[in-house]
């Protein structure tokens, strides 16, 4: 028995293109708590399993949100990165049905959708999250800031901290921390001059901090 020649209209998903322009019609935004610093993985393995779930026409896409950012070290050196703009969560534009609503709470190091949580009936205890897309609005406000090409200054420095500059004017000089200025990529910090606390401004990459 010859079998017949596999063509591509075999595939479900072809027979009813017009169901894949209501799928993308119809696909919203919705934000997903994991668990902390997995993202990319929860990414990849929602990205597979929509695939072996056969929901892949329905979840559209998985993004992580990132804005380009310079972290300043311990030792003053600068490192280009990217910053997550919502950590510990992704965005996942699809079509909500059971079927998908099941392939991303089931996904290993999800918490659960972002939504209204739906009390119980009866008893105690925390009810089921009904997941709520996110508006147009909040959607444009967030890849608006993954657009950004002027990058923010992260500096692993906070009030209280100990430091020592390592160059300008005030080189060698100790003090600590009292004010923290991202936006502006400068501390403000007491040293001792003179035998008496002075707040004294500085770059991030003037100081360094002590251990």
């Amino acid at each position: 028995m010859t079998s017949e020649p596999f063509s591509p209209t075999d595939r479900p998903e072809f027979l009813q293109p017009r169901q894949h322009a209501d799928f993308e019609k119809a696909a919203r935004w919705y934000g997903v708590q994991v668990a902390s610093s997995c993202e990319k993985n929860v990414k990849a393995t929602l990205e597979q399993r929509a695939i072996t779930l056969g929901v892949e026409n329905r979840i559209l896409e998985i993004a992580i949100p990132q804005t380009p950012a310079i972290k300043v070290k311990k030792d003053g050196s600068r490192q280009v990165i990217e910053e997550k703009v919502f950590p510990g969560y992704v965005l996942v534009r699809m079509v909500l049905d059971d079927e998908t609503q099941s392939a991303v709470r089931t996904t290993p190091n999800v918490i659960n959708f972002v939504g209204a949580e739906e009390r119980r009936a009866a008893g105690r205890g925390r009810g089921h999250v009904k997941p709520m897309p996110l508006t147009q609005k909040e959607v444009n406000r967030i890849f608006r800031r993954t657009q950004e090409r002027k990058p923010t200054v992260k500096v692993d420095i906070t009030e209280g901290d100990q430091i020592r500059v390592v160059d300008g004017p005030f080189k060698d000089f100790e003090g600590e921390v009292i004010e923290v200025s991202g936006e502006r990529s400068r501390l403000k910090a007491l040293l001792s001059i003179f035998g008496r606390d002075t707040p004294v401004e500085l770059e991030f990459s003037q100081v360094a901090k002590q251990e």
